[in-house]
């Protein structure tokens, strides 16, 4: 091979590898350029975003400046506001302690009844006003038991049904279903409320409707204890002679 065919050959080679080089350094350029202008199109969608939170910014503090002015208006209009307010704020947190020291009260009471609450396993065989649940005249009537013990509940209904009556159920509590104990009240001929298996507020909603319609109440401290006390001479709450 001469000198002149040896050149010829690199030349060519040459010319392939600028060739390749070429191809590539476009294939780059056109990914920079995809690049580039996906970027362009994210800071546009950015700008805009922080335009908007910018208007929203302005607009937040317009509306606080304005806001500011009238309260200090009204501040000018009304001698002593500041004050009034401060005793509102005041009067709502002594109502608000009343209302604890209401709650604490009946609390304490509903206790000391329920404590003082004469159940079948502190009375003998032959105590005065003791009437077996099977003694009881219950046919065709409703009986309503109020508390969350299901046992309880299931060993009432049991003796309920086979005297002939209609046996109701309320867990007794009310936060979320007032309306609901109060129809349950209505509907029952007799009521069963077992006291400590009952909300606060259920075991005293049971006590006033018991009272304003004169309606038999049994009041259990014991939920397994299930017996009917002949009423008060009353005819509200049930009592033990």
């Amino acid at each position: 091979m001469t000198a002149v065919e040896q050149a010829s050959g690199e030349f060519h080679q040459l010319l392939r590898e600028h060739r390749a080089l070429l191809s590539q350094y476009g294939s780059v350029q056109a990914r920079c350029s995809s690049v580039i202008a996906a970027q362009a199109r994210r800071i546009a969608v950015l700008e805009a975003e922080a335009i908007r939170l910018r208007a929203a910014v302005i607009t937040r503090d317009t509306a606080l400046a304005v806001a500011r002015e009238n309260h200090a208006s009204l501040e000018a209009t009304v001698p002593g506001l500041p004050r009034r307010a401060a005793l509102a704020r005041k009067v709502e947190s002594l109502v608000a302690r009343v209302h604890e020291l209401m709650r604490d009260r009946m609390r304490s009471q509903w206790r000391a009844e329920a404590a003082s609450t004469v159940t079948t396993s502190d009375l003998p065989s032959d105590a005065p006003g003791r009437i077996a649940m099977q003694d009881t005249d219950l046919h065709a009537k409703a009986v309503l038991c109020v508390g969350s013990d299901g046992s309880a509940a299931t060993a009432a209904q049991q003796l309920i049904e086979q005297a002939g009556g209609h046996f109701l159920h309320h867990d007794g509590e009310d936060q979320h279903d007032p309306a609901g104990l109060e129809a349950s009240l209505i509907a029952a001929d007799l009521v069963i409320c077992q006291t400590g298996c009952v909300s606060h507020n259920a075991y005293w909603r049971v006590q006033d409707h018991c009272k304003r319609t004169g309606k038999p109440c049994v009041l259990v401290g014991q939920p397994q204890a299930m017996l009917f006390v002949r009423p008060s001479a009353q005819g509200s709450t049930v009592d033990v002679a």
